[in-house]
């Protein structure tokens, strides 16, 4: 099936390009950015050789949904989504942090715990918690963003003001909206069935000095969701919770042997393998929005984008 793995417009007043591990930002004249959702797959910081069939379309359309329904409590970069691949909005300068908060012991942590760490980025954790028990309140355990290729790292609140990666005024508002969007997003994660367990957020400030939500934002890469229903029962057992997330790859690299180490080879991503996380995204697209999830034409992916930005750039 077709992908969008690179992209290499050229569009009007185009300044330059930025390719992260998973979209591309064209920027524009005007403080204006095109941001292009491709179909690359990233897990443990590292790009899989093969593109998933729609997996591009599923991230920008569940973080431009959220995106809306977040606006009243949190500003964003947003101005409009002109293709199912691509969003428009303010071109901003990035915080080089990325706002980690977590509601549950799960994921990164709870391997960080299991080796017997009781801190997380200064932020210290209770003793007697169990896989996936909910922490007393939710903690925010930043990381410094990774270039390309890069793993991202974690650091503490005092390291970034103290190094001089944030401003400690500056960091008292991520932190807040951090909280704010977090409680919005558990609780829109419940109305359809959902416990948000962790997730992240990335912002940047516009050239007028406004703090604002950028990239992704409660989508199965940024985010780990439980399915509410049997949870407690799960817990009590002593049994993996049923996820909505990313871990699914995460696991299965891990079960053939890689976790991004030095050294390790990539298990081969087959086609049916494909399909299948495709199917998964899918899923996770419908479950996470309630929607039916509506496939883009792949036919000619990349004229499709640049037919829609193109218009969508003369109404700007």
């Amino acid at each position: 099936m077709n992908t969008i793995t690179d992209t290499n417009f050229k569009f009007p007043k185009q300044v330059n390009v930025y390719k992260g591990k998973v979209r591309e930002v064209y920027r524009l004249e005007d403080d204006i950015m095109v941001m292009v959702a491709t179909d690359r797959l990233s897990a443990f910081d590292v790009v899989m050789p093969k593109g998933i069939p729609y997996k591009g379309q599923i991230l920008n359309q569940i973080a431009t949904k959220m995106m809306n329904d977040t606006a009243d409590i949190v500003p964003n970069w947003l101005l409009k989504t002109p293709d199912a691949n691509v969003a428009i909005g303010h071109a901003c300068e990035p915080f080089k942090v990325e706002m980690v908060i977590r509601g549950y012991m799960s994921g990164h942590a709870a391997r960080e715990y299991k080796a017997g760490k009781r801190v997380l980025c200064g932020v210290p954790m209770p003793e007697g918690l169990k896989e996936n028990d909910k922490f007393p309140s939710p903690i925010i355990t930043p990381a410094t963003k990774a270039e390309m290729g890069d793993h991202d790292e974690d650091i503490s609140r005092e390291d970034i003001i103290k190094r001089g990666i944030v401003s400690e005024t500056d960091y008292k508002q991520l932190e807040d909206y951090t909280f704010a969007l977090f409680k919005r997003g558990t609780e829109i994660a419940a109305k359809r069935g959902l416990i948000l367990v962790d997730t992240k957020y990335e912002f940047g400030k516009t050239k007028d000095g406004k703090i604002v939500l950028i990239d992704e934002i409660h989508t199965p890469d940024s985010s780990r969701y439980f399915y509410a229903d049997g949870y407690k029962e799960r817990q009590e057992k002593g049994e993996p919770q049923k996820q909505l997330s990313k871990e699914f790859v995460r696991q299965w690299l891990i079960s053939n042997n890689f976790q991004g180490l030095e050294g390790q080879t990539l298990p081969e991503m087959t086609d049916e393998y494909i399909a299948s996380v495709s199917e998964r995204y899918i899923e996770l697209y419908e479950n996470i929005t309630g929607e039916t999830f509506v496939k883009a034409d792949i036919s000619n992916i990349q004229k499709r984008i640049e037919t829609n930005v193109l218009e969508c750039l003369q109404t700007l």
